[in-house]
């Protein structure tokens, strides 16, 4: 029980620091009701209410997109998961040994980007390897403008929160100058409300596009880089397949356009793909 305890200690202090930041008026009440003052209003509680029903959720659900997106091509874009070192041990290592079809399910029984690469390429091996890399290039390019496609989105919140702010800024003037054309002296709190809605909004704005406008940059250079590394990679796991199967006397192999019955070894069928 003890130990159980103690491993949730670390999370204890982390809510502890939350409450705290965001709810310091609740530790300093006392202090102040005693001396007679008014509560100093927490900074948090004071954005989120300046912020609105409207824009306050708006920009809310958009942050929680712009979490998951980063999330989501942090994953798909390690380079670990792009080209495995594993995978590409065990794929050489049996292209070596002549073991053309176990090669290639090997690779398309696996689900990363140099995997889905070298399956497209040696589906159109038995044609040429120039036919084979141009149908990996192909796969490449399908498989970039998908990610592209994700990191765009980053792009568009990037672009979409300083507008946010800005149409929450107008928002706001409106509200103080509806308070002043009333005539007469203006309720300094409902001023103070339209005044604060603007700023805050527009915080809130600019704040949101920062880290997307980072995020958006980061990626499309992460998407260049294992794009450019898969490419070199199948083209050279590719080249050695297509010359190990020319070698005479291996057991099973990929067709070779234009080689004679003199010096071409026994092949299988055309391996395609299921």
């Amino acid at each position: 029980m003890l130990t159980r305890l103690r491993s949730f200690m670390p999370v204890l202090w982390v809510l502890a620091a939350i409450v705290v930041l965001m709810f310091p008026d609740m530790l300093l009440a006392q202090d102040a009701t005693a001396e007679g003052e008014k509560p100093q209003q927490n900074l948090v509680m004071f954005m989120i209410k300046s912020a609105g029903i409207v824009f306050g959720p708006l920009l809310l659900i958009i942050s929680i997109i712009l979490v998951a997106l980063i999330v989501l091509l942090a994953m798909d874009l390690r380079g670990a998961s792009a080209i495995p070192p594993g995978f590409v041990d065990e794929f050489t290592d049996t292209v070596n040994k002549r073991k053309f079809k176990e090669a290639f399910e090997l690779a398309k029984n696996d689900t990363s980007f140099l995997a889905r690469v070298l399956t497209a390429g040696m589906s159109r091996l038995q044609y040429g390897v120039e036919d084979a890399r141009d149908a990996a290039r192909n796969m490449i390019e399908s498989i970039r403008s998908d990610k592209e496609q994700k990191n765009n989105y980053t792009a568009v919140i990037g672009t979409l929160g300083p507008m946010l702010g800005l149409v929450g800024t107008v928002y706001g003037m409106i509200l103080a100058f509806m308070e002043l054309s009333n005539g007469g002296t203006p309720n300094p709190s409902k001023l103070a409300d339209g005044i604060s809605h603007a700023l805050v909004v527009t915080l809130l704005g600019i704040a949101l596009s920062v880290p997307a406008i980072f995020f958006n940059a980061f990626f499309k250079n992460r998407i260049t880089r294992i794009t450019m590394d898969t490419e070199h990679i199948a083209d050279d796991l590719l080249t050695q397949m297509y010359h190990n199967s020319k070698k005479p006397g291996a057991p099973g192999g990929v067709p070779i356009p234009g080689a004679g019955p003199a010096n071409s070894a026994p092949s299988m069928p055309p391996v395609r793909p299921g």
